[in-house]
Order: C-alpha cells, then sequence, then structure tokens
C-alpha cells in the first residue's frame, strides 16, 4: 500500500483544510467543492484526510459496511443481527470521469436474473464509498447523468438501482468531495449548490512558501515512509481531534439570535432557496464543535458563510463566484443578538482553525501542502494532481487595445434566451443537451447485438431471440434458457453536446457602439445557451486584413465571454479570412476529437471589403464558405444588418455555406421563426442549389 502525503504536512491553504476537517466532524454539511488552477494540490489534501478519519465498525462479510450497532434492515446481503462486528479503515473512494453507470451504482448478473430469476448484484463505487469518502476529481467534466445519481444519492443517503424489473437499495452516506479547474468549464448552478461548502485555492506568491512546498515534495518523494513518520504525532494529533469534535457534536446549540444571522445573510445575498441556510446552521455548528465550544458564536456564522454561500450566490455563469465581505460583516451586526456566553477556550488554537499555529500550518510544525500542496492558498504541483488536459489550456484574456482606425471595446447588451441551434442528423458525440445522438441515455429506439459487454439489455428483444430455443435447449423449470447469443444491445437516442465555433465580424462595418453592442449581447446569449447544453465553444474574430482565432475550443464558456467583451471593432472586413480561419480550427477539432460535431455560427452583415488574399473579396468569401459546406459543415449566419435598406448579403452567404441565415430579432426564443426547422431546410435549400448548378 502506497504511503499518502500527510494532512498536516499541507503547506498553506487554511480555508481547504478547515472545511475539509469540517465535514470530517459533520457530513451532514454536504460535501466540498474545490475550485482552483492546475497544480495547487487539491488531490493531494483531498486524499491526505481519508488518513485522519477513524476507523469504521461493519458487519464482518457485508460487501455494504453495515453498521453493526443498527445494520441496515434493507442491506442486499442481510438480514444482519446487531453483534460486535469488526473495524476497518476508512475508504477513501475515486471516482474517474470516464467511469460507466455501472461502475457507479453497481451492475447486475443479467443471465442469473433471466435464467435462475435471482438478483445477483454487483455493488458500485456508491456502496464501496458508504461510510467513507467519494472523491470526484474534476467533477466539472463528469456526464450530467452521473452526476445527478450521484448528488441524488448524497442527498438521500441511499441508492436506488432499477434494471429490467429487478430492483436493488443500499445505504450510500459518504463524504462528497469534488475538484475542479474552472478554466476547463463550469458545472451547472443547480449542481453547485449540492454541494455544501466550496473553497477557492491558488498558489501562493510568496516565494518562502513556494521553497517550503518544494522542500517537503522533494523529501516525500525521496523516502515517503521517513517524511510521513516525520509528522506522525501532528497527525495523530489532529485526529483525536476530529474524533473529540464528533463527541461533542451533538452537544451544541444554535440559539435563536444565530439563527436569525444566518437566515438574515442567505437573505441579503439572495441566494435561492432554503439549503444555503440549512448548511450554513451544520457548517456553524461543526465550527463550534470544532473549536470545543457547545455554543455557536457571530464569528462561526460568518466562516460558515464564507464556506457555504459564494458558490450559490452567482446569478449567471458569468459571475465569478465570492462573497462581499463588508455587505456580511454590515448584515451580522445589524443582526446581532444576545449570544449565549460560549464555553471557554479549550487550551490551543483561538479558533481552532488549521491556520493557527496547530497542525496544519506552515512550518515545521504545522502543516501546508508538501509535495503537493502549495502556500497558503495552493500548493506546489504533485505529479498526480496535474490532470492531462483533453484542451489546450486558455491563457488570461490580455486586454486589447484599439489602435489606428479601431474602436474600443463596447459592452455587450444584456443577454436574452435564444432559439435552439442544433446539427442535424443523428450523432454520437458527449453527453450534453444540444443534437440528438446515439447515447447510453435516453429513450429505447430499437436493439442489436451486443459487441462488446452489455451494458443496457433490451429484455423483449432478448426474450424473442431465446424462445424459439427452449424446446431444443431442453428447458424443463421455469426459468428461460438464456445464452450469450440471446443477449440484446438496448439502442438509445438521446443528446449530445456539440463545438460551437464563433466566428465574429469585428470589422468598422459593425463598429456603431449600438449595434455592436447589440452583436455582443446576441453572441453572449448564445453562449449562456451552450453553457446550459454542455458545449464546447471557441472563437475566431475577424477585421482589418485578417483574421485571428480569439479562443481555441475549450468548455470554458467564461473565457469566451470574457475574449468577446475586450474584443474592439475597426477596420475592413476580411470575411474570406475569418471562414477559412474557422475551416482550420474545425479540420484541426475534427482530428482531435472526431465523434463531437460542429455548429459552425457566423455573425456579420454578409459585407466582404478586403483581406491580405488578391481577388474578388466576395468571390473569396463565396469560395470558403463551400469549403464549409463540402464537408457538411452545420452552420448558421447571424444576420447584423440593419437599416431600412437590406441588401441581404448574409442570406447570401448563408447559402454558399448550405446553411441558413437568421436576424437578430429572429434569435430571440419568443420569435415566430422556426430556427431549428430552418437550419435543416436551410441544408436541403443548399443541396438543391447545387443540383441546379450542375444541371
Amino acid at each position: 500500500m502506497s504511503t499518502r502525503y500527510p494532512f498536516t504536512a499541507v503547506v498553506g491553504m487554511d480555508d481547504l483544510r478547515l472545511a475539509l476537517l469540517l465535514n470530517a466532524v459533520s457530513p451532514a454539511v454536504g460535501g466540498v467543492l474545490v475550485r482552483g488552477e492546475k497544480g495547487t494540490a487539491k488531490s493531494t489534501a483531498v486524499r491526505a484526510l481519508a488518513e485522519l478519519l477513524p476507523a469504521v465498525p461493519v458487519v464482518a462479510g457485508c460487501r455494504f459496511s453495515c453498521d453493526p450497532a443498527s445494520p441496515d434492515p434493507g442491506c442486499p446481503d442481510g438480514p444482519h443481527e446487531a453483534g460486535p462486528g469488526a473495524e476497518r479503515p476508512a475508504r477513501m473512494v475515486e471516482l474517474p470521469v470516464g467511469a460507466s453507470e455501472d461502475r457507479l451504482v453497481g451492475s447486475l448478473d443479467i443471465e442469473k436474473a433471466l435464467a435462475e430469476g435471482v438478483k445477483a448484484f454487483e455493488p458500485g463505487l456508491l456502496a464501496d464509498a458508504h461510510r467513507g469518502i467519494l472523491y470526484v476529481d474534476e467533477v466539472n467534466l463528469l456526464h450530467d447523468h452521473l452526476i445527478d445519481l450521484l448528488l441524488d444519492a448524497a442527498a438521500m443517503g441511499f441508492s436506488n438501482v432499477e434494471r429490467e424489473g429487478v430492483s436493488v437499495r443500499h445505504a450510500a452516506r459518504f463524504l462528497l468531495v469534488g475538484t475542479m479547474n474552472p478554466e476547463e468549464g463550469e458545472l451547472r448552478p443547480q449542481l453547485l449548490d449540492r454541494f455544501g461548502l466550496t473553497v477557492e485555492v491558488a498558489a501562493s506568491r510568496d516565494p518562502e512558501q513556494r521553497v517550503e512546498v518544494v522542500r517537503r515534495r522533494l523529501a516525500f518523494e525521496d523516502d515517503p515512509a521517513a517524511f510521513a513518520a516525520r509528522w506522525a504525532d501532528e497527525e495523530a494529533e489532529l485526529r483525536g481531534r476530529i474524533v473529540a469534535a464528533r463527541a461533542l457534536l451533538p452537544q451544541v446549540t444554535l440559539g435563536d439570535a444565530v439563527l436569525l444571522q444566518i437566515a438574515a445573510t442567505c437573505a441579503a445575498f439572495e441566494v435561492d432557496g432554503m439549503r444555503a441556510d440549512i448548511v450554513m446552521a451544520r457548517t456553524a455548528t461543526a465550527l463550534a464543535a470544532w473549536a470545543g465550544r457547545t455554543g455557536v458564536t457571530s464569528e462561526d456564522v460568518r466562516q460558515a458563510a464564507l464556506l457555504a454561500l459564494p458558490h450559490r450566490r452567482r446569478r449567471s455563469p458569468f459571475d465569478a463566484p465570492g462573497l462581499d465581505e463588508d455587505k456580511l460583516d454590515e448584515t451580522l451586526e445589524q443582526f446581532k443578538g444576545e449570544d449565549p456566553d460560549p464555553d471557554p477556550e479549550p487550551d490551543g488554537p483561538d479558533d481552532g482553525g488549521p491556520g493557527d499555529g496547530g497542525p496544519g500550518d506552515g512550518g515545521p510544525g504545522g502543516g501546508g501542502p508538501d509535495g503537493g500542496g502549495i502556500p497558503p492558498q495552493g500548493d506546489g504541483p504533485a505529479p498526480e494532481d496535474v490532470p492531462a488536459p483533453e484542451e489546450a489550456p486558455v491563457p488570461e484574456p490580455a486586454p486589447q487595445r484599439a489602435g489606428a482606425g479601431e474602436r474600443a471595446a463596447v459592452k455587450a447588451a444584456e443577454p436574452f434566451r435564444t432559439k435552439v441551434l442544433s446539427v442535424p442528423g443523428l450523432g454520437e458525440g458527449a453527453a450534453g443537451r444540444r443534437s440528438r445522438a446515439r447515447t447510453e441515455h435516453g429513450r429505447t429506439t430499437g436493439s442489436t447485438r451486443p459487441r462488446g459487454a452489455l451494458t443496457k439489455l433490451h429484455l423483449a428483444a432478448t426474450v424473442q431471440a431465446a424462445a424459439p430455443h427452449q424446446k431444443a435447449r431442453g428447458r424443463t423449470g421455469r426459468g428461460l434458457v438464456v445464452r450469450r447469443d440471446d443477449l440484446r444491445q438496448a439502442t438509445r437516442e438521446g443528446r449530445e453536446g456539440n463545438l460551437v465555433l464563433f466566428a465574429v465580424d469585428a470589422s468598422g462595418s459593425m463598429a456603431a457602439r449600438q449595434r455592436m453592442s447589440a452583436v455582443k449581447g446576441a453572441v453572449l446569449s448564445l453562449l449562456l445557451d451552450a453553457y446550459q447544453r454542455r458545449d464546447k465553444v471557441g472563437l475566431v474574430t475577424f477585421r482589418g486584413r485578417d483574421a485571428e482565432v480569439a479562443l481555441p475550443p475549450t468548455s470554458s464558456v467564461d473565457a469566451a465571454a470574457a475574449r468577446l467583451e475586450q474584443l474592439p471593432t475597426g477596420g475592413r472586413t476580411p470575411l474570406s479570412a475569418g471562414l477559412l480561419k474557422a475551416h482550420d480550427v474545425l479540420r484541426v477539432e475534427r482530428l482531435r476529437d472526431p465523434s463531437r460535431r460542429p455548429l459552425l455560427v457566423v455573425v456579420t452583415d454578409g459585407r466582404a471589403t478586403g483581406g491580405r488574399a488578391a481577388g474578388d473579396p466576395v468571390a473569396l468569401a463565396a469560395r470558403a464558405a463551400r469549403l464549409h459546406a463540402a464537408e457538411g459543415t452545420a452552420s448558421v449566419v447571424v444576420d447584423c444588418e440593419t437599416g431600412p435598406v437590406r441588401l441581404g448579403l448574409a442570406g447570401r452567404l448563408a447559402l454558399e455555406l448550405g446553411g441558413t441565415a437568421v436576424t437578430l430579432d429572429e434569435l430571440r426564443a419568443d420569435a415566430i421563426a422556426g430556427l431549428v426547422r430552418d437550419v435543416q431546410t436551410g441544408h436541403a435549400g443548399h443541396a438543391a442549389q447545387t443540383n441546379r448548378r450542375a444541371a
């Protein structure tokens, strides 16, 4: 068994360590979501926590870790009789991003279920994590249906497995911890709300702390066992403190004055629902127990708010998480009542937090990340913590200055709900919410012979395949004699996420301040739609004499919104350069991710007035558009032409692309036009036009 990096050796990251410890004291807090840049030892700190948790008493031989003092009456391995049982270390179970639903919730032996009529259930990761930690690295990249199953189990405390008429239910209570890099995309607000606490981590900029991180990491890698032994006393002390806080927790009381502060704080920051109030109350209670008190103070409420509210106050995906601490202090002061006299502080740190000179502080006697941690707010890059990105990292947007003939960037208009833009046909890309696709989840449309392991049984088709052979197979009992060749895989249709590539005209013809503001508002609206539909997005801009990739394809729509906000306008309209640049981007992405189908959204008034290439700009643009049409790229042209006299150039460009054109007004969801139908008929119209040309 490999030696894990000690929790108390992590340098800095006080908020992260405190949030993890509070969940260890009170799992009812609801878990932790850790947000931060790569290489900040997020994974190192989470994995180290498992070593601090007390041993778990279990029923001997039970695959579902039932508590011998109160065994689950519905346990699939039961019934169990109350008894002394055995002890095992607390587990930390990791859920890989690419895990299947069967791996998460468990799977059934379909052949035994059909042939013998028995429930042969193989437990999944939810059962393994019961009474321990379930850790999801890069949780923002996890498929939505897995997140839904995971968070439902975390909320209810049990997992239901329903497969082809066979039902199994087992307990699944665990400490849920997720880590994510916001550059790779955000979680939906509904899912963010299901995590009890959230913490932002970043690498320290203090050279001395960075030196300490590197020193500890190198020492750990040279001799893990010896390094862990150096921190054994601090680990044991912290482990004992968790046990003591757990024992004290039932005695902690919440006074009415404290409850009023919690409610007032949640109302002041306009969080949705009541979950935030409940999480804050549980967190404040855990803070008091961690500090060795039986009374909750205003300071506990303040700390609970800083951990429980930032991810709940986001009003849109582009709002950065955070909390106005001045507003928080004003609210707490306004609703401050008579707090009960808290118990005298025990010997030790004032607030019992991990950053007050106790285990966990930087320095030889306290923690900090080590070979994985980064000072106060970060951690040294641990090799196991640096995931291989599935896309190029997104650099920080640099402010663009308006040059000669350019106008400074203008603010985007208010976003609105857009019509659905989808790719025609049936794809096989990553799960999402935009276009039709063959998926593991969705409505059943037919059956086929399984190519590998059977994952979704089509029961009727399996029975139909096996029925004609029962006499020849000598069937005598009630069970159906089923062989491997009889099994049929259900084919299902759902939705996929696409690559939405925006090609935005930033030339002088678009530079009117009000007009460009409306254009940016429309693109921002489409970005919001892409966020909700789990797409990748990219941004190509063209102006002056050339085009550039303002943002390579990424899952972070926040980055695309930031690039759009800083986009200046001016100069000529190199439309052909923009289309060719978009063609190059899509060509590379087809090689990197061939299953993800693209949707090209060209935002322009259709004018073509120049560029580096010699020749007629209009003819060059038409030729570039036909390259996209020849490859079958689904395209939509957002026509930005305004005024009483319209040239219809955007409509002609849409015909060359084989797509459709839609005005800014028609893009709104409440417009009359049926945009999805138009996208599809646009392709048909292009085909008809091509046939007429050939004739």
